[in-house]
């Protein structure tokens, strides 16, 4: 493991995905259509159906250069390997110290699938897009996590058709989703088939900042990713006061690149709002809103020092660290400097646990880590 016995596990990564991903996966009535990378006069970028212009991704894959060669637009061939080839991708775990990483699409490419409103299509490029992140985890599941990706034009039974069918693959061990099955970002009685499968399989249903079906834009924003958290107070929200939890008491929702340093305002508000208004709306619950909080959801973060000095405050079994590599936002190769110094005076367990603790245990790293252990001992049994 890197740096001997330390650990760290990072709860929101990131692919490059390569440029023929679709076109070499989706049915040949579909190829034509499919995502695809061109080459223009400002470096490569996927093209989409519907979708005017490129979507660069420079951004996306400039961790560890330096800030002036940062630039929205690059090559594809002059980025690192690892975002498409998962040994070298464990070559650059190891210069960062980092244990093990639960691999998240490139945000333009998620949303581009969702917003695609063809049944038959977007479902043919769902099961492209977790086929191949199947194949890049399987390379070694006790460095990597994959996340099924939920079709959303296709209804709930379909979801859990696609969650079924790949799920349990080596690797694969938990869901997401850019928008409800339904196919919009508001929650109808239709997803509780979907809760039930997911609680029945006992995994997390996860959310890469937020859901919602809208259109990709390029990389040109002068301050990108300051308002992260935005969609996820009205998501907790929505599950709480949908009685979710009270139907699926051991259903879990992992927020990714969202912070966490709002929360104990918003448990705060939510509970003084609900005490008013329960005698009079009548709304239900068996517990109050900051209790499904502390138990239910979980939330990543790359920095945020206010959370940390306020720990106290919520619950420290449900904080991932991620490094969000390899984003314009990782500190790579130097993410142990800055856990460091952003950590100092945080009692040794608690810091373990957000480390990689609260991972491990959410994604199933401890029990790929044991089967990877005990196959040696089959194989000589055998």
């Amino acid at each position: 493991m890197p740096l001997g016995s330390s650990r760290l596990i990072s709860a929101d990564s990131h692919f490059n995905e390569p440029g023929d991903l679709f076109t070499k996966r989706v049915p040949e009535k579909f190829k034509d259509r499919a995502p695809r990378m061109e080459s223009f006069e400002e470096g490569d970028g996927w093209v989409f159906e519907g979708l005017e212009g490129p979507r660069n991704f420079g951004w996306n894959a400039c961790a560890g250069l330096q800030p002036e060669e940062m630039k929205a637009w690059m090559r594809f061939d002059d980025m690192r390997k690892g975002g498409w080839d998962p040994a070298e991708r464990v070559k650059e775990q190891d210069r960062d110290g980092v244990t093990a990483e639960v691999m998240y699409p490139t945000p333009s490419i998620q949303a581009a699938i969702a917003l695609v409103e063809d049944p038959e299509f977007h479902l043919a490029l769902v099961r492209a897009y977790n086929d191949w992140v199947s194949e890049y985890v399987a390379y070694d599941p006790t460095r990597f996590c994959g996340l099924v990706l939920l079709p959303n034009r296709n209804g709930a039974k379909a979801a859990v058709e696609e969650m079924n069918r790949v799920l349990g693959r080596p690797g694969m061990r938990a869901v997401m989703a850019q928008a409800y099955p339904n196919g919009s970002a508001v929650m109808s009685e239709e997803e509780d088939y979907l809760w039930g499968a997911i609680h029945e399989r006992d995994v997390s249903f996860n959310i890469h900042v937020a859901l919602g079906i809208y259109k990709p834009s390029p990389h040109k924003a002068k301050l990108p990713g300051y308002g992260r958290f935005f969609d996820a107070p009205n998501r907790c929200i929505e599950f709480i006061f949908n009685g979710v939890f009270d139907r699926y008491p051991n259903l879990k929702v992992a927020f990714a690149e969202v912070d966490f340093g709002w929360v104990p305002y918003v448990k705060e508000q939510i509970d003084n709002n609900y005490q008013r208004l329960e005698k009079v709306n009548k709304f239900g619950l068996q517990r109050l809103p900051s209790e499904y909080i502390d138990e239910h959801f979980y939330f990543g973060y790359m920095t945020d020092s206010f959370g940390l000095n306020n720990l106290d405050s919520m619950n420290p079994d449900r904080v991932l660290w991620s490094t969000d590599y390899p984003h314009i936002s990782a500190d790579y190769p130097y993410s142990w400097r800055v856990i460091q110094s952003s950590m100092s005076g945080i009692p040794a367990e608690t810091k373990a646990k957000i480390l990689h603790g609260n991972a491990a245990k959410l994604y199933g790293f401890e029990d790929a880590e044991a089967a990877q252990t005990a196959k040696p001992a089959v194989a000589a049994a055998a």
